[in-house]
C-alpha cells in the first residue's frame, strides 16, 4: 500500500501575544504551557522524525496538548507544515491537497451525515469520484461484512450505538481502499466495554485490510495493544519509538517510565552503588539490591559511576518475600480488592507507590489502612534514572 515519512517536521502556530514575544531575544524560547515559544510562534510539533513501512500499524500516545493530533493531520493535510518533508509512497506531499493524497481519516466524532442511511455514508466519498454503481455496491457490501455492519445499511446513524457509528466511520473510510489510514482517538467517546471490543475490531480489521495505519490516541492501553511500533510525544517532541514490549521493559527517562503501564510505575530516591569489583547495586531505604547481569552490562558499557538516582520498579514486579535480606519500609493508606489480585497504595520514603499482591498470596487477605509494610524487588526489573536529566542510565549518562 504505502511507506510514509516524516523528516524533521515542525509546526509552529502563530505566537498572538505579541508584546511578550518582544521581551524575548532572537533565537531565545521562552517555555510557556510546557510548549516552546519562539519568536516565529508557538511549536506544537517539534523536529518530528519517522519512518513508517508498508502495512505497518503505528499509534502516536502521549497527554493532551502533546502535539499527535496535529501531526496526523499534518499527515492527512489538514493542517500545513511549516518547516520538514512528508513523504507518502516516496512522494514529497507537503503542498498536495489532502483529497489527492490517496489517505483516508476516521475521526472521533464519527462525522456522520444524520440525513443519510449507512449505504449513503458509505457511498458518499466513492460517489464524488464517480465510480460506476456496481463498483460501488461491491466495496460497501465487502466492508460492511467485514465490520458486521450489513443488517444496519438501511439505518440512519441515529438508530445506530456508538460503537455501530464507529464502525460505520471505519467503513466509510475503507471502501476507498486508501494507501494510509488515519485514526484520530476514534474510541475516546465509547464506553470501557465497547472500547475493549473496537479494539478487538480493530484488530481484526488490520488483518483483513492491507493498509498502512496511523492511529492517534492518549490511552496507553490502545498504544500497547494496537501498534507494531508506538511512538511517544510530549510537549511536541517524540520522546521513545519501539515495539510495545520494548518501550515497556526499557523505558528511555521518566517521562515514558510514568506514562506507560497501568499502574504507573512506583519511583524512590536512592542510591546508584559501583562495587569494588565493578559490579552495580541500588540502595533503596535500608534495601540494596544488586543489578541482573544484563543490567550490570549496560552500565558498564557506559561506564556509569555510583550516583545519587532515581529508582523506578513496576507495581508488579513488586515482592513481599522477606528471603532477600533487608526491606523498604511504607505504611499502606488504601487497599483496594481487584478480584485476581489486591492493589496497595503505599507510602514509602515519603513518596506514593502501589503495589499488585496476586490474592493466591495467602498475605493479600488480611492488609488494613495504616498496617506497616516491608516490601523489596528483583535486580533485573529495577530501572535507574539520572537524577538531572530524568534518562535512563543503562543508556549512558547524559553528555553536558
Amino acid at each position: 500500500m504505502a511507506t510514509v515519512e516524516l523528516k524533521h517536521i515542525v509546526k509552529i502556530y502563530p505566537n498572538t501575544e505579541g508584546s511578550r514575544k518582544k521581551k524575548h531575544l532572537k533565537g531565545e524560547p521562552e517555555k510557556k504551557s510546557n510548549l516552546k515559544v519562539t519568536e516565529e510562534g508557538v511549536l506544537a510539533v517539534d523536529d518530528f522524525n519517522l519512518s513508517i513501512k508498508d502495512q505497518e500499524f503505528i499509534v502516536l500516545v502521549g497527554p493532551s496538548g502533546c502535539g499527535k493530533s496535529t501531526t496526523l493531520r499534518m499527515v492527512a493535510g489538514l493542517e500545513e507544515i511549516s518547516k520538514g518533508e512528508l513523504y507518502i509512497d516516496g512522494k514529497l506531499v507537503n503542498h498536495v491537497a489532502a483529497r489527492d493524497r490517496d489517505i483516508a481519516m476516521v475521526f472521533q466524532s464519527y462525522a456522520l451525515y444524520p440525513h443519510m442511511t449507512v449505504r449513503e455514508n458509505m457511498e458518499y466519498p466513492l460517489k464524488i469520484h464517480k465510480m460506476p454503481r456496481e463498483e460501488i455496491d461491491r466495496r460497501v457490501n465487502d466492508a460492511a461484512e467485514i465490520l458486521g455492519i450489513t443488517r444496519y445499511l438501511d439505518r440512519k446513524p441515529k438508530a445506530l450505538s456508538g460503537g455501530q457509528r464507529q464502525r460505520v466511520a471505519i467503513g466509510r473510510a475503507i471502501v476507498r481502499n486508501p494507501k494510509v489510514l488515519l485514526m484520530d482517538e476514534p474510541l475516546s467517546n465509547l464506553d470501557a466495554k465497547l472500547r475493549n471490543q473496537m479494539r478487538a475490531e480493530i484488530i481484526k480489521l488490520r488483518q483483513k485490510i492491507k493498509t498502512t495505519f496511523i492511529y492517534v490516541t492518549h490511552d496507553q492501553t490502545e498504544a500497547m495493544t494496537l501498534g507494531d511500533r508506538i511512538v511517544i510525544m510530549k510537549d511536541g517532541v517524540i520522546q521513545q519509538i519501539g515495539t510495545p514490549q520494548d518501550v515497556y521493559d526499557h523505558p528511555v527517562n521518566l517521562f515514558v517510565a510514568g506514562f506507560i503501564g497501568v499502574p504507573q510505575m512506583n519511583f524512590y530516591d536512592g542510591e546508584l552503588i559501583r562495587k569494588a569489583d565493578g559490579t552495580y547495586a541500588v540502595k533503596v531505604g535500608d534495601a540494596v539490591i544488586d543489578l541482573s547481569e544484563e543490567k550490570n552490562a549496560h552500565l558498564k558499557a557506559h561506564d556509569v559511576q555510583g550516583q545519587d538516582v532515581t529508582v523506578g520498579v513496576r507495581p508488579e514486579h513488586i515482592t513481599l518475600d522477606h528471603s532477600e535480606g533487608k526491606m523498604v519500609k511504607g505504611t499502606i493508606d488504601v487497599a483496594e480488592l481487584m478480584g485476581a489480585s489486591e492493589h496497595l497504595h503505599i507510602n514509602a520514603m515519603g513518596k506514593d507507590g502501589i503495589i499488585i499482591v496476586p490474592t493466591l498470596n495467602l498475605k493479600a487477605s488480611n492488609f488494613q489502612i495504616g498496617d506497616p509494610i516491608e516490601f523489596t524487588f528483583p535486580g533485573s526489573m529495577v530501572h535507574v534514572f539520572d537524577k538531572r536529566t530524568g534518562l535512563n542510565l543503562e543508556d549512558g549518562p547524559a553528555s553536558n
